[in-house]
């Protein structure tokens, strides 16, 4: 029995995609540096970022509001996210005096977060990418509070479903808590800055989780018994994170 369900654990981290969760997803932050003598509040409304398909822009489409797929702006600056980006992107942002400007085609950063300059001017826009040291504003956002919380139940419940079918101390849960606060924290702080694809992510914290859930059960849990348990509730996290992303979307943003 149990080997039938790690069979049916590895095939669903390939069916699955790696960002159908409630972990980090592509994004980028855009800060505004007007060279303009008047300084117009931007239009959310009116605004969007466009995926392109070549360095041309020839053949375009908007990023939409897809799940929490969107550009998310207020009255200063902009961030988007998104669950896969195209090459190349452009923004089209609309001002409060009526004005609407188009920027550069810019590349899509070869990482999950990253930030860019957007500058200004009379009749356009030009964005280009900042290497600003990443600090911890993430955690003062709504949806990486509510991540936290989500994956954390999650987890905790495929863990007891784990420990009732194992007939194993309920003790454990306590490791796999401290294991899932550790690894998002780190996630979302520091390794979305620097990571390429969400999958590392994912392949990160089933390999911490695997380490901390042995280590603090050195008694009662085999290696092999952790890593079986950090299987099943990661796969769970990221197999109903993606229901849950596109139901809370309207609330976190």
């Amino acid at each position: 029995m149990i080997k039938k369900l790690v069979f049916l654990m590895l095939v669903s981290c390939f069916v699955v995609p790696a960002w159908a969760d409630v972990s980090p997803k592509p994004e980028m932050e855009f800060s505004f540096i007007y060279e303009t003598q008047n300084k117009p509040l931007i239009d959310p409304a009116h605004s969007e970022q466009i995926q392109c398909s070549d360095n041309q822009c020839l053949e375009s489409k908007p990023l939409g509001h897809y799940g929490i797929q969107k550009l998310y702006c207020s009255a200063g600056k902009c961030f988007s996210v998104a669950y896969e980006y195209t090459d190349y992107q452009k923004l089209v942002i609309a001002f409060t005096d009526g004005s609407v400007r188009e920027s550069n085609i810019f590349l899509a950063p070869r990482k999950l977060r990253a930030r860019f300059n957007v500058y200004v001017f009379e009749k356009a826009l030009m964005v280009e990418p900042t290497d600003l040291i990443p600090d911890a504003s993430g955690w003062t956002r709504l949806d990486a509070w509510v991540s936290l919380f989500i994956i954390l139940i999650l987890e905790l419940l495929a863990a007891s479903a784990y420990v009732i079918y194992k007939r194993k101390s309920f003790r454990i849960l306590y490791s796999v808590a401290i294991a899932n606060l550790l690894t998002t924290t780190v996630s979302w702080l520091y390794l979305a800055w620097y990571v390429p694809e969400s999958t590392l992510l994912w392949l990160f914290g089933l390999v911490a989780e695997t380490l901390i859930i042995r280590y603090m059960n050195l008694k009662q849990m085999s290696l092999g018994e952790s890593f079986v348990l950090s299987l099943v509730i990661n796969v769970t996290s990221y197999s109903l994170g993606m229901m849950l992303s596109f139901v809370l979307a309207p609330i976190l943003f």
